[in-house]
C-alpha cells in the first residue's frame, strides 16, 4: 500500500475513533421537555412515601444517581454531605436517586450520615437517569439544575467538592 494511502487511512481511523469517544463521553443534554419530566418524576423516599423531584424547585438542585455497591458513588457522597451542610441554608439541595434495594439504601444512608433526601428506585430510576442524559447508564451520574429547574450541568463519574462547588456557587 502506498505511503499516502496508509496515512489517509490512519487519519480517517483516528477521526472516527475520536468522534466515537466524544459521543460516548458526552452526556445528552436534556431538553426542556425532558427537564420537566425529570422534575415530575416521583419515586419513594426512605420512608417509602412517593416524592416528586420537582418538590425542591426554587433551590439549586444537585440530582445524583447512585447505588450502594458503586465505589465512585461511595467516594463522592461524603463530599455531598459536607456541601449540603455548608450551602444548604443558601439554597443548595442535593437529592440522591438510589438505584438499589430499599433496605440497603436506608442502612447505607444511616452509615454515611446522608443529610439530604434520598429517593429509591430500580429500573424506573435507571430510565429516569437515561432521560436525564445518562445514555451510557453508568453510575454515578449527576445533574445540576438552577432555581428554575433548568439543567445547567451534567457529570459522569465521582464529583469532588472542588469540581462541584464552583458550578453551584454561580447559581446560589
Amino acid at each position: 500500500m502506498r505511503r499516502s494511502l496508509r496515512l489517509a487511512l490512519f487519519v480517517i481511523v483516528g477521526l472516527l475513533a475520536g468522534g466515537t469517544g466524544y459521543w460516548l463521553s458526552a452526556p445528552d443534554r436534556p431538553g426542556a421537555a425532558d427537564a420537566e419530566r425529570i422534575l415530575a418524576a416521583s419515586l419513594p423516599d426512605l420512608s417509602k412515601k412517593p416524592q416528586a423531584i420537582g418538590n425542591w424547585v426554587g433551590k439549586v438542585l444537585v440530582v445524583n444517581f447512585w447505588a450502594t455497591w458503586c465505589a465512585p458513588c461511595r467516594e463522592e457522597i461524603p463530599h455531598f454531605v459536607r456541601m449540603q451542610s455548608r450551602l444548604g441554608a443558601r439554597g443548595l439541595q442535593f437529592i440522591g436517586v438510589a438505584i438499589d434495594n430499599h433496605d440497603k439504601v436506608r442502612s447505607f444512608a444511616a452509615d454515611f450520615g446522608i443529610n439530604y433526601p434520598i429517593l429509591v428506585g430500580q429500573l424506573d430510576a435507571m430510565e429516569l437517569s437515561k432521560l436525564a442524559g445518562n445514555k451510557r447508564g453508568g453510575l454515578p451520574y449527576t445533574l445540576v439544575l438552577d432555581r428554575s429547574g433548568d439543567v445547567v450541568s451534567q457529570h459522569y463519574g465521582a464529583l469532588s467538592e472542588e469540581t462541584l462547588e464552583p458550578i453551584v456557587e454561580k447559581l446560589l
